[in-house]
């Protein structure tokens, strides 16, 4: 459920929600929790604990963004 709100506003904020259906929304959440989760270590600022809902979709919304920014950069780049 999470990766699914967190990929949904992740698409928002960079305008390809427009493209996504509900299964990409969780895939790109999911895979946004896994980026989140790295730069959260890389920076030290920690990963949420056990019944943290909000900032677990805080961790994948931002890496989600970041997965949705970089996939939008390359593909006008080629």
């Amino acid at each position: 459920m999470a990766g699914g709100i967190a990929g949904w506003l992740a698409g928002i904020i960079t305008g390809a929600g427009k493209r996504m259906g509900c299964l990409l929304n969780v895939i790109v959440g999911v895979l946004g929790a896994v980026i989140g989760g790295f730069v959260f270590d890389r920076l030290e600022l920690g990963r949420p604990g056990n019944g943290q809902f909000f900032a677990t979709v805080f961790m994948a919304f931002v890496g989600a963004t970041i997965l949705l920014v970089l996939l939008r950069f390359l593909s006008r780049r080629g």
